[in-house]
């Protein structure tokens, strides 16, 4: 398997997380886990369903807020400030880390009005001039411009599910986040479909810091630098993607690569 090489050592830390564990309820979801996510790299997070990985991109902009059941303890730092401290807006924080989820989402709205949605609400366009060219913007950094720049009127619902995806993230670079989460953002795409939204997650780490969540191994070798593997709520490994993939230091992570567990 091929892994983008870049030399990621001069990157700075964009999230620091801490000691973060997860309950929900009495169980005890994810454990201690602790992990830097560099600015401008692509962080694959991969390991067997159920093992905490989605569960802790979930904890990176607060939407476990939204599961009653759930509790999470230790520190998890955006530029250096907590993000679960008292004072910080959820609504604000989702603003600068963007997601994108595992099926494409896009609202009962058209094209135009998707990715317009988030600037309106967060009052970054003066004007209609600057709102036309936020979209435009947006829509040119997910690769869809030149397929929808004639029918922005249209219902977004419309597009075939790769464009749905990529209006997704459209709409998620549209309020220009520091941080892109993706949830499995290819598992209901097909072939063709994933190789766009791939060579497109290769494209925005150039000006974000990107996190996918894959159940694809060969996917988190194509696009990551970093590469986190978990296990039954532990962060097991973390390092280079080629490291990982080649040569990990964990026997639970050379077991999942080689097909033995998961």
């Amino acid at each position: 398997m091929q892994t983008p090489v870049s030399d990621t050592t001069a990157l700075k830390p964009r999230i620091t997380a801490s000691g973060v564990q997860v309950y929900y309820d009495t169980n005890h979801a994810l454990k201690d886990v602790s992990v830097n996510i560099l600015d401008r790299t692509t962080t694959a997070f991969i390991g067997p369903s159920g093992c905490g990985k989605s569960t802790f991109l979930r904890c990176l902009n607060r939407m476990n807020d939204t599961v009653a059941s759930a509790r999470v303890e230790g520190k998890i730092l955006l530029d250096g400030q907590d993000i679960y401290d008292k004072r910080v807006d959820p609504v604000q924080l989702r603003a600068r880390i963007g997601m994108v989820f595992q099926k494409p989402n896009p609202f009962p709205k058209s094209i135009y009005d998707n990715v317009a949605y988030g600037p309106r609400i967060h009052g970054l366009a003066r004007n209609k001039a600057e709102l036309d060219e936020i979209v435009e913007t947006s829509l040119r950094r997910a690769a869809l411009w030149n397929e929808v720049k004639d029918r922005l009127s249209a219902p977004g619902t419309g597009l075939s599910g790769g464009q749905q995806q990529r209006l997704c993230i459209a709409r998620a670079v549209a309020t220009g986040p520091e941080v892109l989460l993706m949830d499995e953002p290819c598992s209901a795409l097909d072939p063709i479909a994933t190789a766009q939204v791939e060579a497109l997650i290769d494209e925005l780490r150039e000006q974000y810091s990107v996190v996918i969540v894959t159940h694809s191994m060969q996917q988190a070798a194509r696009v990551s630098q970093k590469t986190a593997f978990f296990h039954l709520g532990n962060l097991v490994e973390y390092g280079d993607t080629q490291q990982i993939f080649t040569n990990p230091q964990d026997p639970r992570t050379e077991s999942y690569i080689t097909g033995r567990i998961g």
